[in-house]
């Protein structure tokens, strides 16, 4: 996908991922709640996996 795709990607998921939680935590909702932090961390993956391709270039 590219390093700007998997970041943008990324970004996505993280802030989907925050609010997720934030509402998860106000209406006591763990399942929210956990679907949020997986969210939270698959967008913080993704971002890691931008800025290495963004470093090694296209050839990952």
């Amino acid at each position: 996908m590219g390093e700007l795709g998997e970041k943008l990607k990324g970004h996505g998921n993280k802030h989907m991922g925050d609010a997720k939680q934030a509402v998860g935590e106000m209406t006591d909702n763990e399942r929210l709640e956990a679907e949020g932090k997986r969210q939270e961390l698959k967008g913080r993956g993704q971002n890691v996996k931008g800025e290495i391709e963004g470093a090694l270039g296209n050839d990952v």
